[in-house]
């Protein structure tokens, strides 16, 4: 700690190097800088300058967005050094990492996404979905807000990483709007048409749709299916209306719609083992597709009925009444729902039968290795979300101390059953119609879970700000947060001991028939079809956890801060009573200490800001997703569980700064420079490498995405951004052009550390066995570690040209991955349970031109 002190202290000199050199520069008549200004946050629920939060902020308006073309989370993490996206599912079932706290499969979210100040709908599902990071939320917003570090006083537990904010444009007193065209390669056509009317004085309605499609760029190289993945196709709608009841009171309601109807995904594999059972499999499937001339972007897709349809919807409304000078009441209450169908291979897998004749062999019957889907006439996700807040502002007679309380509640239901449909080492014609057989008398199924999942959340918080003189402040807050999480498991399973004929059974081993009276009797019991409440189990995590920010803030000048911050944060629980005994893990919290400076200028020609901030997170009990693998004879093949990792830190720094050149050059740039540890790992078995027997563990190995003494996931060490806009002098006659390029630098990381074993033993094979005996890849893929992603370098441009010779029209030009760079952006992590490896593949390069039109005042 000794040491790391040390280096804070030399980063807080050398940003203070920076500051203290700008008092001489020019401010304004109120003595602020000039470009500062206009940025306006909400990051402690309070419109601020940026440069007076002692908070890390990446902040995007409107213009930002579009230039940069940001459509979804996975655009928005490219600009924003310290955020990275999970897309181990797909772009559309993204979540969001920052500072290396990563969401995976199962748990909560570690950063918070926040619509016009309210939580996004849960999703409830088995996998990554909704939670406020999918498409049609970023299009006429006032800004976009990334904060970064654990965010738990204001914003509620699940804020480890940071939070997100998406801030809408409210209804203005105009009659204005805009309609924008895109057009670009695959096909992609988007709309977007925004309306604002005053009916009144008082009362303000604003309209805004946003409609896209876009082929997508994963091409599908058997007759299966979709001919195309990772396509774009949704609609989006928002209204906005605003009651400016009386001049102390005013209602702000939001209602917003989603849907987005897609092919999803499909993993490439581009390595196997073998040695393992389905080796020979995997072979012929490389080969395969490399006999077709498959290349990067092209996969084997084994899902007749793939899709990923999610619709969600949600109004917020917001009451604020200014009961006096120094106190405001806000109610911000909202009810939300989100819905998802997924049907997809979650390996990438072809496992045909060779007939000798054409590359693939035999199309039917194929083996279905493992699918997502969900079972004919449900969901695999379908929840509900209500919230309610109440929040009192307010401010002492002599301005020194201001102040925020409340309380807050959340709850998240099920509307239904949701039920995955997954079938698992089947040969099948038509699995949804059960014209199957099995491979493995004892494996071979298809998994049929009728879950249900509910969350609660209630919590008490307060912050202050006071001005122990007018350069130094001290802010100190607390919340008290009480968690709930239950989940509804009735398991069942189909198996097919005679081809075709579907007998059904409890799937989940405590209730099946397996254990009785504490040993595994290795019978299953027999259920009737679709009697799925024989097999009912529920099991619920509670935590309830303070969490807290105190932080001293100095600012020698009006555009000088400086800070130092120490904050607790902490995500909640959670449950999956799939597999014994890890069906319950425990909350993990995390301490963040902070040193900070913002400085803004202007001098001359030159103004802006930099900002610098150094961190250090204590991070105890982390959740991190693990790999179970069975023991030899034991009735189940494998799985995925979630444990509490022990003890892991992480520390860095944040850079964002941004310079204009005499309003014609501006030049913007972020870094984050991102250590981390995983320093124990509690709760994992040793290799247990003996024969099941009756009674026993299941699990021979508990294998996780980390290891000790080794990085977290997606925590890349260096991440830089740099963009140059160019504003071309023009006369003002022909209207405002510029140019713009990013440079985005993105370090090697690691999706996952699981597949370290068979790397180092392809590196350094035993004696008498060579590299290829363990691990071979795909033609198109480099020998390396399947789960380290390599260094990625990405170049986007564009061109604007805004009041085309004085019109009200705009026009642009965008392209992204510029190079048309190859790189896997996750990996599916099945080295250990299937013997082979997929990965998740990026977007190839992509360009389009817009037209704006602008209408009214």
């Amino acid at each position: 700690m000794k040491g790391l002190t040390g280096r804070f202290a030399i980063l807080a000199a050398t940003g203070m190097g920076v500051v203290l050199s700008t008092p001489a520069m020019a401010q304004d008549a109120e003595g602020e800088a000039l470009d500062s200004n206009a940025i306006i946050v909400t990051a402690r629920r309070t419109e601020e300058r940026l440069q007076d939060v002692p908070i890390s902020i990446s902040v995007y308006n409107q213009e930002d967005i579009s230039k940069r073309n940001i459509v979804n989370s996975a655009d928005l993490a490219t600009y924003t050094p310290s955020l990275s996206v999970n897309s181990k599912f797909g772009p559309e079932k993204a979540s969001f990492s920052i500072r290396g706290f990563v969401q995976d499969l199962g748990t909560v979210p570690s950063v918070g996404v926040y619509f016009a100040d309210v939580v996004a709908p849960r999703g409830g599902g088995a996998t990554t979905s909704g939670e406020g990071a999918g498409v049609g939320s970023l299009f006429d917003l006032q800004n976009v807000q990334v904060l970064k570090g654990p965010q738990g006083t204001l914003f509620g537990r699940n804020t480890t990483g940071g939070a997100v904010l998406l801030v809408p444009k409210k209804p203005s007193g105009l009659l204005e709007g805009y309609v924008e065209g895109s057009y670009g390669n695959y096909d992609m056509r988007r709309v977007q048409a925004v309306l604002n009317v005053p009916l009144s004085d008082t009362f303000k309605v604003r309209l805004g749709v946003d409609r896209m499609k876009r082929d997508g760029y994963i091409n599908n190289l058997t007759d299966i299916g979709p001919s195309n993945f990772n396509d774009t196709d949704y609609i989006a709608a928002r209204l906005s209306i605003l009651a400016e009841i009386t001049p102390d009171l005013e209602n702000y309601t939001v209602a917003n719609y989603t849907r987005s109807d897609t092919n999803g995904t499909v993993p490439k594999v581009i390595a196997y083992n073998p040695n393992s059972g389905f080796g020979s499999f995997a072979a012929r499937q490389i080969a395969g597709e490399a006999s077709v001339g498959g290349g990067w972007w092209d996969v084997s897709n084994t899902d007749a009925y793939a899709r990923n349809k999610f619709t969600t919807w949600q109004i917020i409304n917001t009451t604020t009444w200014q009961a006096s000078d120094n106190l405001t009441v806000k109610n911000i209450v909202s009810y939300g729902q989100f819905q998802e169908i997924a049907r997809q291979t979650l390996e990438g897998e072809y496992y045909f039968i060779p007939d000798g004749t054409s590359p693939y062999g035999t199309i039917n019957p194929f083996i279905n290795l493992i699918h997502l889907g969900n079972f004919p006439g449900f969901r695999n996700a379908d929840e509900e979300t209500i919230t309610e807040e109440l929040q009192f502002q307010g401010r002492s007679s002599d301005g020194r101390l201001t102040w925020q309380a409340g309380g807050y509640f959340e709850q998240a239901n099920p509307l239904g059953y949701n039920v995955q449909f997954t079938p698992f080492l089947l040969n099948c014609v038509d699995p949804y119609q059960y014209q199957c057989f099995g491979i493995s008398p004892t494996s071979s199924s298809i998994s049929t879970p009728w879950q249900k999942r509910w969350y609660r959340s209630r919590a008490l918080y307060a912050q202050g700000t006071y001005n122990l003189t007018d350069q130094l402040a001290v802010t100190a807050g607390a919340r008290y947060t009480w968690d709930s999480q239950s989940y509804e498991y009735d398991g069942t399973g189909i198996f097919f001991e005679t081809p075709f004929v579907p007998s059904w059974y409890c799937n989940n081993p405590a209730l099946n028939g397996l254990i009785v009276d504490g040993v595994n009797t290795g019978q299953k019991k027999p259920i009737a079809p679709m009697d799925f409440e024989e097999c009912y189990a529920k099991d619920t995590a509670k935590s309830d956890k303070p969490t807290w920010t105190i932080d001293l803030e100095y600012k020698p000048t009006n555009d000088i801060l400086l800070f130092a911050k120490w904050t607790r944060g902490y995500r909640a629980g959670g449950v999956n009573p799939t597999y014994i005994p890890f069906n319950l893990w425990g909350p993990e919290k995390v301490d963040t200490y902070e040193l900070g400076t913002k400085t803004s200028f202007f001098a001359g020609m030159f103004k802006g800001y930099f900002n610098l901030t150094g961190f250090y997170n204590d991070f105890r009990d982390q959740q991190i997703q693990a790999t179970l693998v069975a023991k030899q004879g034991a009735p189940l093949l494998g799985g995925t569980a979630i444990i509490n990792a022990g003890k892991s830190r992480i520390w860095g720094i944040e850079v964002d700064a941004s310079v204009t050149i005499a309003d014609i050059l501006k030049l913007d740039a972020g870094y984050t420079y991102l250590n981390t540890k995983l320093q124990e790992l509690s709760g994992v078995p040793e290799d247990e490498l003996v024969p099941w027997e009756p009674g026993a563990s299941s699990w021979a190995r508990v294998v996780p995405t980390a290891v000790v003494g080794g990085p977290l996931s997606l925590s890349p060490k260096h991440r830089l951004t740099l963009t140059g806009t160019l504003n071309i002098p023009v006369p003002e006659s022909v209207g405002k052009l510029s140019v713009g390029a990013t440079f985005v630098y993105t370090a090697k990381q690691y999706a996952s550390r699981a597949d370290d074993g068979a790397w180092e033993n392809y590196q350094n094979p035993p004696a008498g066995t060579t590299p290829e005996d363990w691990i071979v890849f795909a033609d198109v893929m480099p020998p390396r570690n399947p789960g380290l992603m390599p260094a990625t370098n990405l170049l986007n441009l564009n061109a604007n040209w805004d009041s085309i010779f004085g019109s009200p029209v705009d026009a642009s030009f965008f392209m992204t991955n510029v190079t048309n760079e190859k790189f896997p952006v996750n990996v599916v992590n099945g080295f250990n349970s299937f013997g082979l490896e997929s990965q998740l593949l990026n977007a190839p390069r992509m360009y389009g031109v817009r037209l704006k039109v602008r209408f009214g005042s």
